[in-house]
């Protein structure tokens, strides 16, 4: 049966072509959400620019016919702008009197639940609207569009019971065919049928489909940084691997997720020199209370937020000043920028960049939207290779969630493609302290 869906405006400036992806569904859109975009569309980054989007597509549909009786779209449904009555508000509770936003949006819902015979469904990504709505008898949903199941996330590894003879053809021939269906790119631990205690490590060749052995990772390590466990070994290798062009990487807290990937980084940029720069960003998006604007050139403003990646590369090059004293200790991605072999920026001027032949990391990616993904990896020109990490549990952007955020969306969307593998990394290896924490609180 058709339905009818009342969509919120958090709904748009989650997804400004959020009213196009209801099928063959008619959309209504309460005219308070038209003074709520004209509100948002002067805010900085994603909230404002999905909000001018939104007021776009509007305008586009309007030229098509009356947005008030409803212009039929493409796909078999309609889109329709609804007026609020006076009537029909003041029918409300008396703890839900006056003209915000959310109770204007609630009696148009109402109203159209007691006009039509088709269900009645409002949208909102407002978990006390869809209380509220819940509450005079409305069927209320959360927008699901672009959400993943968590709990069932592809995680890039499995595990294959295999004859002892597969396993010394894989070191032998370089490569064996098994009879399982697997993933581009995905992680095996194939185990000894007859000796569980022995076992190989090995990735599906993307193109060929063929299991082939992880390569050998020198005892020195990549730029000083050597794999601990299992899934570190598996991420090098996909970080290693010419072949790709772009690895999402996902974990806890210090699983070592940024380490890998600018160390990889490094290893291609500055030694291998397979790629020209080596570009790190992330969004700058604050946990808990923002400090408000921060003093100092853009360098100086960016410093507190990039402290985790300086981090990252004292621990490379070894540059931690033991005095206490930076001042007299040179930085070693210092020398790395002065030759343009490192950048490092926000994410907040990459619209419109073309970057060709370059190694991008982008940390810290739970906190960006699909479509802010999208943005970024648009951006990739010829040869250039792009890895997200991030934690879907350390998300402080409040308009995203676990299921909701780019990283865990390309981890779902890219999981069949060739270029594009993906590893969870599950043991902390920060310090015993923080692996608890991690798992405890």
């Amino acid at each position: 049966m058709k339905k009818t869906f009342v969509l919120d405006t958090n709904v748009l400036l989650h997804d400004p072509s959020a009213i196009l992806r209801f099928e063959d569904n008619d959309v209504v859109l309460p005219i308070t959400i038209i003074e709520e975009l004209d509100r948002f569309k002067k805010q900085p980054e994603v909230t404002g620019r999905n909000a001018r989007q939104a007021s776009r597509t509007l305008d586009e549909l309007r030229q098509k016919g009356h947005l008030t009786k409803g212009i039929a779209l493409d796909n078999g449904g309609s889109v329709q702008v609804a007026l609020c009555h006076r009537e029909t508000l003041q029918e409300l509770p008396a703890e839900l009197e006056g003209d915000r936003a959310d109770n204007a949006i609630l009696a148009v819902a109402l109203e159209l639940m007691r006009q039509c015979e088709c269900p009645v469904i409002m949208v909102s990504k407002d978990i006390n609207l869809r209380i509220k709505a819940d509450a005079l008898g409305l069927i209320a949903e959360d927008y699901k569009t672009d959400k993943v199941d968590v709990d069932d996330l592809y995680t890039g590894i499995t595990e294959v019971t295999v004859d002892g003879e597969d396993i010394d053809r894989l070191f032998q021939h370089g490569a064996i065919g098994l009879p399982q269906a697997f993933f581009p790119n995905q992680a095996l631990t194939l185990v000894d049928v007859t000796k569980p205690n022995r076992t190989a490590l090995a990735t599906v060749d993307g193109t060929t489909g063929k299991v082939i052995p992880i390569a050998k990772i020198p005892r020195s390590g990549i730029s000083r940084i050597a794999p601990r466990n299992r899934e570190q070994n598996f991420a090098l290798d996909l970080l290693l691997r010419d072949s790709v062009s772009l690895v999402t990487l996902v974990g806890k807290a210090g699983t070592g997720k940024t380490l890998l990937a600018i160390a990889a980084g490094l290893q291609k940029v500055a030694d291998d020199r397979i790629y020209s720069r080596l570009v790190i960003s992330r969004p700058v998006v604050p946990m808990g209370k923002d400090l408000g604007y921060l003093p100092g050139d853009i360098d100086e403003k960016l410093n507190p937020w990039m402290q985790p990646l300086y981090d990252n590369f004292d621990l490379i090059f070894g540059t931690q000043d033991p005095s206490g004293k930076p001042s007299h200790w040179r930085r070693g991605h210092e020398e790395l920028i002065e030759h343009g072999l490192l950048q490092i920026e926000p994410l907040t001027y990459i619209r419109g960049r073309t970057m060709p032949n370059q190694f991008l990391i982008v940390d810290e990616a739970q906190n960006l939207t699909p479509h802010e993904v999208k943005t970024i990896l648009t951006r990739a020109g010829e040869g250039t290779k792009v890895v997200l990490t991030g934690d879907p549990d350390q998300i402080d952007n409040p308009y995203v969630d676990a299921a909701s955020n780019g990283l865990t969306y390309v981890v779902e969307r890219f999981k069949e493609e060739a270029i594009a593998p993906h590893i969870t990394l599950l043991k902390g290896e920060r310090s015993n302290l923080a692996d608890r924490a991690a798992i405890l609180l």
